[in-house]
């Protein structure tokens, strides 16, 4: 049984994957020269003990130009608890994602906020689908835009691969609309909004199994599978490039993977 379900699931995967191939654009990147590491001194990272954002501390934590990284978590993590100990890492438990009033010190002075936070849409209504993926970050968008006392700084949200207003899915709907609903508050604002569209997913070490392991093998190739870190890494890079990603942005799997690339090329 098991092994038939696998095969199911990689022959799902290769139909997505046809999809995915029919409506991807190039990865070729927009960027100039300009690079301001300073850009991602401080960050923030919500949803630091999920898939994605296990992948994001990990880039954070290994980059020396991150000074400081404030976790906000319902609970900590084995990695969280491991950058707590280095120094690097301030946690903050925090419960009402509605409500971020608490952490209003705390977040004036941070530079780039990478937020991962997120659910899947199985078994879960539109209303309460779109008050984790739109209504957390935008309220919490609208206390940072308030309280940031920073000159330029940087909010880096997670979409998926797929999303548009006009889907008949839910969830890619919920998504284009946080993507879109974001950008319009920054507007104008010394924030910029930008949004990843990641496909398929490899986990951390940590938490991949073989399957993962298995459709990352296949789909890594032709570029329609994207490592957890890699995203981190990607956020990192666009993070540094101001004038290169203006808010609003959008950068799909491809793009991700091209921006991973140039962040390793660039490290000593």
């Amino acid at each position: 049984m098991r092994k038939f379900l696998f095969g199911v699931t990689a022959v799902v995967a290769l139909a997505y994957l046809g999809l995915f191939l029919a409506r991807a654009g190039g990865d070729g990147l927009d960027h100039g020269d300009k690079l301001d590491t300073g850009m991602y001194g401080k960050v923030a990272i919500f949803g630091a003990t999920g898939t994605i954002g296990d992948g994001l501390l990990k880039a954070a934590l290994n980059d020396p130009d991150v000074n400081a990284i404030h976790v906000i978590t319902r609970r900590p993590s084995p990695r969280i608890e491991a950058g707590v100990a280095t120094g690097k890492v301030t946690m903050t438990i925090h419960k009402d994602y509605l409500d971020y009033a608490s952490l209003t010190d705390s977040i004036a002075e941070v530079d780039a906020v990478y937020w991962a936070i997120g659910i899947s849409s199985t078994g879960v209504d539109e209303q309460r689908y779109g008050e984790i993926h739109v209504d957390y970050p935008s309220r919490f968008l609208t206390e940072w835009l308030a309280a940031s006392q920073k000159p330029q700084a940087s909010f880096h949200y997670v979409s998926g691969s797929g999303a548009k207003a006009e889907s008949r899915m839910m969830w890619a709907r919920e998504k284009a609309r946080a993507e879109t609903q974001l950008a319009s508050m920054a507007a104008g604002s010394n924030i910029r909004v930008v949004s990843y569209r990641p496909s398929v997913i490899l986990p951390t070490e940590a938490e991949a199994h073989l399957g993962h392991r298995f459709l990352y093998a296949i789909l890594a190739p032709i570029k329609a599978a994207v490592a957890a870190e890699s995203i981190g890494r990607a956020m990192l890079e666009v993070s540094a490039r101001d004038e290169d990603y203006a808010s609003g942005t959008i950068l799909e799997n491809r793009k991700i993977i091209a921006l991973n690339s140039v962040y390793l090329e660039r490290r000593p």
